[in-house]
């Protein structure tokens, strides 16, 4: 019988133990810091859920460069398999949503009587994404330190890589 009572105490203790956070599950590192990245916010170097999230996010890419932005690559990256996992889905959604904006512009000048004009950043915006409008273009969310830009030069829908996000992530680690 002692047995049993002595079991069901140690089995009772290590479950309640188990429902205690640990020092180190401290909420307080949650918020992120503030950044040390010369043009770059700790909101825009904190990672976003991406999965099953969108966006109607459009930058002008013009400007993208001009905050520091690249155009991103294609490559797969490191070796590490989940990691070159990552990169393959992050190059897929970023595939679909141009496939998606390109067939959006597609319709719009094959409806257009007069011959389709360029779209500028503020059109594209409005006729293409209509941000806020039903009917709009949804895009798949990107890491946070990717965003979409609009390239009125080519007429497409490019993805930019912001280094100093991932910088500035790294300090923060």
């Amino acid at each position: 019988m002692n047995k049993l009572i002595l079991s069901i105490s140690f089995g009772s203790m290590l479950v309640f133990l188990g429902c205690v956070p640990s020092p180190s599950a401290d909420s307080s590192n949650d918020k992120p810091k503030v950044s040390t990245t010369p043009g770059v916010t700790a909101e825009e170097a904190t990672p976003r859920e991406t999965i099953g999230k969108t966006t109607q996010n459009v930058l002008l890419l013009k400007d993208a460069l001009e905050k520091g932005g690249v155009l991103a690559t294609k490559d797969t990256g490191p070796s590490n398999p989940l990691l070159a996992s990552a990169a393959a889905y992050r190059n897929s959604v970023a595939t679909i949503g141009a496939m998606a904006v390109d067939k959006a512009i597609q319709i719009r000048n094959a409806q257009s009587i007069r011959e389709p004009q360029p779209l500028t950043h503020e059109v594209f915006m409005d006729e293409i994404i209509k941000k806020g409008k039903s009917g709009g273009i949804w895009l798949p969310m990107l890491p946070y330190y990717q965003e979409y830009a609009w390239d009125e030069k080519s007429q497409k829908l490019v993805v930019i890589d912001f280094p100093a996000r991932k910088e500035e992530r790294e300090k923060q680690r």
